[in-house]
């Protein structure tokens, strides 16, 4: 059984409830309709207001559909954005109140009426991103959702589904970060490697072996971002002491086997890596792109790693598998048991 094949299994195992607000796009509409055929996720559409005639198709999938623009659940929704969360952690932080008449407007929006949905745990995560930028996807969940507890960088991964280099076997490697914090201080770096570490053991369950990258093996280069890495590893020992880590690791010495043995010899993560966290978001964004298209590997992401509850982002040129893998990625994201309180009342339910 290949990567994605598992995934979508244990995906619809849980029979996790998954909100889409981007009900206008076609895309997510035949990713939708494939996970009810499926049954990998249970999906909930929010109906776009602005675009009354993309509501019939909507409607037509069978699934439950919420226009923001008249459910009663919008005050509490426009209420939470112009309490505002306290502000916490070093990531893109969204804690101050709205102004009310701008908290009213976001609350109507699909975006935000779904992050509402998933603050209140009326549904287990959302997946957007087909239409809306990384930073509406971020800032939408910070305001509503919050990094989780102990969290202090939210930050994001791509699972890159390789051919065989090391084995007989597909791999699937972690790249973080390679779309949200643009230059990491050490304690960042340690955050990211801490998320994207828990984070496998949920998406792709085994252990996870962190290689810190740079341009620099155990020493052989020096500067700045070198010093950052070692930095990062010291702080990562502290923090997991049960953390499989190694840094500061090239490329191919983190990847390679037999590098590994010439350039990290006794290393217990070099040449085995399957996390690997980049420097900088220059360096990993750049990475996973040219992985991407000159190893045709299928890049899964990018996946916000941090948060309270998942809410999944999406690349604008994404296609409707896309769309059903991270579905399925942010079902397996969801924590077994609530990690948030109840921010927003949910619906009553009728008698």
């Amino acid at each position: 059984m290949s990567f994605t094949e598992d995934l979508l299994a244990r995906a619809a195992a849980s029979r996790r409830r998954i909100v889409f607000p981007e009900s206008a796009d076609p895309r997510t509409l035949d990713a939708v309709r494939v996970l009810v055929r499926d049954r990998i996720v249970e999906p909930v559409l929010i109906l776009e207001p602005t675009a009354p005639d993309s509501h019939a198709a909507a409607r037509a999938l069978g699934v439950e559909t919420i226009d923001p623009a008249t459910d009663p659940r919008r005050l509490a929704v426009a209420s939470a954005l112009e309490r505002g969360r306290p502000r916490k952690g070093k990531g893109p932080a969204q804690g101050k109140g709205l102004p009310a008449e701008e908290a009213d407007r976001l609350a109507a929006t699909p975006l935000y009426f779904a992050d509402g949905l998933v603050a209140a745990g009326e549904v287990d995560g959302c997946v957007a991103g087909a239409i809306h930028t990384t930073g509406d996807v971020l800032r939408a969940a910070l305001r509503l959702v919050g990094p989780a507890a102990g969290v202090d960088t939210v930050s994001s991964a791509f699972y890159m589904v390789v051919p065989a280099f090391r084995g007989g076997a597909e791999e699937v490697l972690t790249f973080s970060d390679c779309a949200v914090v643009i230059a990491p201080t050490a304690a960042q770096l340690a955050d990211i490697a801490i998320a994207a570490a828990s984070d496998r053991r949920r998406i792709v369950g085994d252990e996870p072996r962190v290689g810190l990258l740079s341009f620099s093996t155990h020493g052989s280069g020096s500067g700045a971002s070198v010093r950052l890495v070692r930095e990062a590893l010291a702080l990562l020992r502290t923090k997991s002491p049960g953390l499989q880590v190694d840094g500061e690791l090239q490329g191919d010495a983190a990847l390679v086997p037999a590098v590994a043995e010439r350039k990290a010899a006794g290393s217990p993560v070099a040449g085995h890596a399957n996390v690997l966290i980049f420097p900088s978001l220059d360096a990993g964004n750049i990475a996973y792109k040219l992985v991407q298209r000159l190893a045709r590997a299928s890049a899964i992401g990018p996946i916000v790693q941090g948060l309270a509850r998942p809410c999944s982002d999406l690349s604008r040129g994404a296609v409707a598998d896309d769309i059903i893998h991270v579905a399925a990625v942010t079902a397996l994201q969801v924590e077994p048991s609530p990690i948030i309180s109840s921010r927003i009342p949910p619906r009553e339910k009728e008698s």
